[in-house]
């Protein structure tokens, strides 16, 4: 796990110029929402210029720098990294802010028009609320333009409530994950189900306020959980967009960039992958609640630890840590990998690379890591006893 030849620091700047000039640009993204987003705004500027690209998606940092070592370049070839690698590469982002903002400045030095509504579910999927700080421009552009309007209601991909509450990451219900439950919920709330195109105001209102109430009233919601849900409702809808809502939007690239990377680097780019994409997002939200259901807990002083038998470990440590952790961080457990998300804004790049470290010097095979803005991912050795990844990362904490 070799560190001495990584990439300089990220400045979209210098890519900018490097993809100006390339015969060819090979785009090589962590798997998450925010790198995805940004390989999208980069590939559609190049596809604008006409300059060949390729677009691949790299789980870890070893998986990465496996793909930029392997390529072999031409002279007038430039390789952009969208996450850390320990190769000859151009760093477009910064571990302490979003890759989607380095990705949009790297367009327009580029000359180019970025697609915004892709953006605004790139920052989200990194945390961000859309508006806030560097990214105001970003939703004034898209709100003059008539791309987004803000609405009452949930932050979801899909038209039809049902769909969308059950199989979002974004939050956790007592129906969360089931579909038959989340049914019987609204059914409850006197909204015609069978046409949710045709929603008013007040039925919207209704669905976000009765969502709310079952999320923060649920036995196992934390106190946090009132403040995440916020984040969900009052969502800005996206008419001409894939996907229903920005925060919807979101959750599909998380899930995609997580479990179907090619289908997630095409509906970035702007191809046609709506349908499968969804698909790959209702199954990893079904998963993902599913394996937190039946997973088993643990509190350490700083720390909560779901163990899991199947199921995606990003996700279910991510909505952990939103509705279900006394603890600001979150470590969940699965069968040879682990991940790690926290409340907190800090980069978690620094610590998973540590404790990945930290179990090589232990004797632990077949380690690899990626970390980004509120998350980690660790990959090692099954054989691993459990006990002993917890000490070292409550000893990283």
């Amino acid at each position: 796990m070799a560190t001495d030849s990584r990439s300089a620091e990220p400045a979209s700047a210098p890519a900018a110029e490097a993809i100006g000039s390339a015969g060819f640009v090979h785009l090589v993204a962590r798997a998450d929402g925010d790198a995805l987003a940004a390989s999208g705004l980069l590939a559609r500027a190049l596809a604008d210029r006409g300059t060949p690209f390729q677009v691949s998606v790299g789980p870890t940092v070893a998986d990465r720098t496996e793909r930029v070592r392997d390529r072999q370049a031409a002279a007038d070839d430039v390789t952009v990294a969208i996450g850390a690698v320990d190769a000859d590469a151009t760093r477009l982002d910064a571990d302490d802010r979003p890759a989607t903002l380095a990705a949009l400045e790297a367009v327009r030095g580029l000359e180019a028009s970025p697609d915004h509504v892709l953006a605004l579910a790139g920052l989200v999927a990194a945390g961000v609320e859309p508006g806030a700080g560097e990214s105001e421009w970003v939703l004034e552009t898209a709100r003059s333009q008539g791309l987004v309007d803000r609405r009452p209601g949930v932050a979801v991909p899909t038209t039809d409530p049902v769909d969308g509450l059950a199989h979002s990451t974004r939050l956790r219900a007592p129906w969360s994950g089931d579909l038959s439950a989340t049914r019987t919920a609204l059914e409850e709330l006197g909204v015609d189900l069978t046409a949710p195109e045709e929603f008013d105001a007040d039925a919207r209102r209704t669905i976000g306020s009765a969502v709310a109430l079952d999320i923060v009233g649920d036995d196992e919601a934390v106190p946090a959980a009132a403040e995440t849900v916020q984040r969900v409702l009052r969502p800005y809808a996206t008419p001409d967009a894939p996907f229903a809502t920005v925060g919807g939007y979101a959750d599909v690239l998380e899930a995609t960039a997580r479990t179907k990377p090619g289908t997630g680097a095409a509906l970035a780019m702007g191809h046609d992958a709506r349908e499968p994409a969804l698909d790959a997002w209702r199954e990893h939200g079904r998963r993902a609640h599913a394996a937190l259901e039946a997973g088993s807990t643990g509190r350490y002083d700083g720390l909560f630890v779901v163990g899991i038998d199947d199921g995606p470990v990003e996700a279910v440590a991510g909505i952990a840590a939103a509705y279900r952790s006394p603890e600001a961080t979150v470590l969940a457990v699965g069968d040879g990998e682990a991940a790690i998300a926290t409340r907190g804004g800090e980069p978690l790049g620094a610590t998973v690379e540590a404790v990945a470290r930290e179990l090589e010097e232990v004797g632990i095979e077949g380690v690899a890591y990626d970390g980004g803005r509120r998350r980690g991912y660790l990959r090692y050795d099954p054989a691993v006893d459990e006990s002993t990844l917890i000490q070292i990362v409550r000893d990283r904490r």
